[in-house]
């Protein structure tokens, strides 16, 4: 098996008008064995940008603490909040340092970024082990139930949704993709982030 499969999870991100949403499953397991059903696989980086990574578990705790690091360094030295697209390149040239022997996950990213105007427009973009980006117009996703995700997701995502419409579609979205997977599940968390607010909400699924 994928050493990506090891211990399971997924994530996704969906783009709305003038706001985007990501979320992921709660699981961590062992394989087939579940370890753990609180397993946050999504992070706040600023107010208004959110990393979601998927893959191998200690990873994940490891790349978080170097981001956080790192973003902090930026403000320091920037005396600014960094954008959406400055922190996909971070996270691009952080996993590309280590090509040679990679972290295992699978990093997608969710914001919203400031235009010269002062409005707020949504950003989302994913990469593979090594940092190469994808970016996206609708939605993308990582982990064990991606091509379950991308499934739904294609059937259910529309252009211009509120936040309200983008939530309850990528809840939709989550929920029966993780349900046809057997390393998601166990809930999920999903975050909607607008210009003036975040809003996280924790979604109950099948236990099983």
């Amino acid at each position: 098996m994928s050493i990506m499969e090891y211990n399971g999870g997924s994530v996704i991100a969906m783009v709305g008008k003038g706001c985007v949403a990501i979320g992921s499953d709660l699981r961590l397991g062992n394989q087939a064995l579940t370890v753990a059903t609180n397993f946050e696989k999504v992070f706040p980086v600023t107010d208004r940008i959110y990393l979601g990574m998927s893959g191998l578990a200690t990873d994940v705790a490891t790349l978080r603490e170097q981001f956080r690091f790192r973003v902090n360094m930026y403000q320091i030295k920037e005396e600014r909040d960094i954008e959406p697209e400055a922190f996909a390149h971070l996270v691009s040239s952080t996993l590309y340092e280590r090509r040679f022997g990679p972290y295992f996950i699978e990093p997608v990213i969710g914001g919203l970024w400031k235009t010269q105007g002062g409005e707020y427009k949504p950003y989302i973009a994913a990469a593979d082990l090594i940092g190469c980006l994808n970016f996206a117009k609708d939605f993308v996703v990582a982990g064990t139930a991606s091509e379950k995700l991308f499934g739904v997701a294609e059937g259910l995502w529309e252009p211009d949704l509120e936040p309200e419409d983008l939530f309850e579609t990528i809840s939709q979205t989550l929920m029966n993709g993780v349900d046809r997977d057997a390393y998601s599940g166990w809930g999920a968390i999903i975050h909607i982030v607008t210009p003036d607010k975040v809003v996280t909400r924790t979604l109950k699924g099948r236990m099983d």
